[in-house]
């Protein structure tokens, strides 16, 4: 089906019905936002709007991403890890090197849980199923890496005079900070350790009612679906201990002195965390 026909597609007509009733909810958080004076306007409808358009556009490169070589797959997933990371590091704000941080630890959780499931079969050998799994995998990596970077910069700007306390009295600074990492990288996995908790009582993912409406065995879906969130699980995990490290090593200087960074409060978590500390 050609483009063209695509667009006029009454099933397409329709979603665009769905659309605007989401986007009505949408400006409903947004007014919200306004009354309150959160001062999140800006952050929130930009982010949807971008959401929907990046959205629209792979759907509409979706037909030709598909007959690529196969070998192209690793240059999309390699390109979708350097802008989440480009996306994540402004959770970071002022943490050194944050970007380059973000691209390592993104890189190294997605590639070996990607390069696994291929190996165990989870993940076929086709761009078809290779890129939009590999994309779910590291767009979940981005954001434990983004909680990571917000809350390991907003521990250490909160807590600044109890480490240097602690490093003045002759103490490493991998344990004067220890502490901080540690609290990071358990904030930071909240979310999806949640996930997993709830799957299958609250949490009922879509690929698993996709895979059942299509007509798959509703066992092997579960399964399937319980592989995807272990995927996650285990791309995240990754991500934001490796994230943690390389923080924990870009906070001080070759004189193991703590550097000065203060949390971005113009991103959305900083400016949540400023709202209620009024």
């Amino acid at each position: 089906m050609a483009v063209p026909d695509r667009l006029t597609d009454p099933v397409v007509v329709r979603g665009l019905v769905q659309v605007a009733a989401a986007t009505a909810l949408a400006a409903v958080v947004v007014g919200i936002s306004s009354l309150r004076n959160l001062d999140l306007e800006r952050e929130l409808g930009g982010s949807f709007v971008r959401g929907f358009v990046q959205v629209l556009a792979m759907g509409a490169l979706i037909g030709a991403l598909f007959s690529v070589p196969l070998s192209y797959s690793a240059l999309l997933l390699g390109a979708m890890v350097c802008y989440a990371a480009w996306e994540s590091r402004k959770r970071g704000d002022g943490v050194p090197n944050a970007f380059r941080i973000s691209v390592l630890s993104l890189a190294l959780g997605s590639t070996v849980v990607i390069v696994t499931m291929v190996a165990a079969g989870a993940i076929e050998r086709t761009v078809r199923n290779l890129v939009p799994v590999g994309g779910m995998i590291i767009a979940n990596a981005m954001k434990t890496n983004s909680l990571t970077l917000d809350r390991f910069q907003g521990e250490v700007a909160s807590n600044r005079e109890e480490i240097e306390a602690v490093l003045a009295l002759g103490v490493p600074p991998e344990r004067a900070i220890s502490e901080f990492v540690t609290e990071s990288v358990r904030a930071s996995l909240i979310p999806v350790v949640d996930a997993m908790r709830t799957l299958g009582l609250v949490y009922i993912p879509g690929m698993m009612s996709g895979m059942i409406l299509g007509g798959a065995n509703p066992i092997y879906a579960a399964e399937y679906q319980f592989v995807i969130m272990g995927m996650i699980f285990a791309a995240g995990g990754l991500t934001s201990m490796t994230t943690s490290l390389l923080l924990a090593r870009a906070a001080f200087t070759d004189a193991a002195q703590l550097r000065r960074f203060e949390p971005a409060e113009t991103t959305l978590l900083g400016t949540l965390r400023a709202a209620v500390n009024r």
